[in-house]
């Protein structure tokens, strides 16, 4: 019997991390190898030069399928739409058929050229009812004619009913008189051209081409 005694044990000896033993190697980044700069070069030619190739195939078939297309839209080909004018009104008529033109306007499969030429209406009426000069026509029969008054057409229709192939219809009015669009028939005027001058009269009453007829002083009918 006696007192409790606490044993301490012996500390264990550590060892020291500065000490080191056997061979020294030495630890670090393996060395990188260099790699040629000419098969990179090479591969990216190769990738413009196929891009390019593909590119220039896709435009070019662009091209062509755009030149089919218009090519279609006149598969019947070209025609002519000749127009008679009083002075008057020529100048919006006119502007108007430029950007006919310039649409390449197609009716019934024929991209259809409007030509506009000025004229009196009594030289015109006179024209077309064979007692003057075809040169008031212009450069071909007329499958149109806006004189300034209905009058025009009325003496025209009582001459030679068969060339009046509608009833005249107003496109403007001004101080010169009404302007009724007249469709005219009879040889020379073919059933493409016919269609055409109907296209026409609805084209020249659009809101588009009101703007021409304003700075002319006319208005809507």
């Amino acid at each position: 019997m006696g007192r409790h005694s606490r044993v301490e044990e012996p500390a264990t000896e550590r060892p020291d991390a500065r000490i080191t033993t056997g061979t020294h190697r030495a630890v670090g980044k393996a060395a990188r190898r260099k790699v040629a700069a000419w098969p990179i070069a090479c591969l990216v030619l190769a990738g413009l030069v196929v891009a390019g190739w593909f590119g220039w195939n896709w435009a070019d078939g662009m091209v062509q399928s755009r030149a089919e297309a218009q090519a279609s839209d006149c598969q019947e080909g070209d025609a002519v739409l000749h127009v008679v004018v009083a002075p008057a009104a020529a100048e919006p008529v006119t502007k108007s058929a430029m950007r006919w033109n310039e649409d390449r306007t197609v009716v019934h499969g024929h991209c259809v050229t409007v030509d506009v030429h000025a004229a009196k209406s009594d030289r015109v009426l006179d024209a077309l009812l064979g007692r003057g000069s075809s040169a008031s026509l212009g450069d071909g029969t007329p499958a149109a004619w806006l004189p300034e008054s209905a009058s025009w057409a009325e003496k025209l229709a009582a001459g030679r009913p068969g060339v009046v192939g509608s009833q005249g219809e107003s496109v403007a009015t001004g101080k010169q008189g009404d302007f009724p669009y007249v469709a005219l028939a009879g040889d020379g005027v073919d059933a493409t051209q016919q269609r055409a001058a109907q296209s026409f009269r609805a084209y020249l009453l659009a809101p588009e081409q009101r703007a021409y007829f304003d700075e002319a002083g006319l208005s809507r009918p």
